[in-house]
């Protein structure tokens, strides 16, 4: 995949190669860790201030809504599932039984240890690789490109981002930074 960066339309346009690989795994590993900072830093917040984890894990923002539980194993599925559907591969499956913070922190580990067990040459050229998958209103087909920038991503990030406003919405103190992270 090439993007063109053209600074000036009177100059040659600068080219940058972003591959697929570069464009799932790592923005997902990245994701994943922004979202364990955030339950660190809320479960340090909760147990200096005499609140009990167990009421975050099961906090949602509306009745019809995911709890913060639901928003990480979708975050979960999401990226591995993502990364899976354009290597062409198999993604474990993880019940969703996470009921502790513990739990949802391994949820993320093991998350995050299939994304490094899969290799650069299983997603790089694979942009028209065919990608289907089910939806309630029946099936959804894809390249794996599309799928990956128009669908796996941006469903991996509302999942994250409903998580952090859980939090934010129980009083715990996340703001943007910690979202957004170090460069």
């Amino acid at each position: 995949m090439t993007i063109a960066a053209d600074s000036n339309h009177n100059k040659a346009s600068n080219t940058m190669t972003l591959s697929l690989y570069d464009l799932s795994v790592p923005v997902f590993t990245r994701g994943l860790g922004q979202l364990t900072h955030l339950l660190d830093k809320s479960l340090a917040h909760a147990k200096a201030n005499g609140i009990d984890p167990a009421t975050l894990v099961e906090a949602r923002l509306a009745p019809d809504m995911l709890t913060l539980a639901g928003q990480i194993q979708r975050a979960s599925d999401a990226c591995k599932l993502g990364t899976a559907r354009i290597a062409g591969i198999s993604a474990p499956s993880f019940p969703d039984e996470e009921k502790t913070w513990d739990d949802l922190l391994a949820r993320i580990v093991k998350t995050q240890d299939f994304l490094n067990s899969v290799e650069r040459a299983q997603i790089d050229g694979q942009e028209e690789r065919p990608v289907t998958i089910k939806a309630r209103e029946g099936e959804a087909h894809f390249t794996a490109q599309r799928y990956l920038l128009q669908f796996a991503l941006p469903n991996f990030f509302f999942h994250v981002t409903t998580a952090y406003d859980v939090l934010r919405h129980k009083g715990m103190p996340v703001g943007k930074m910690d979202y957004l992270g170090k460069f």
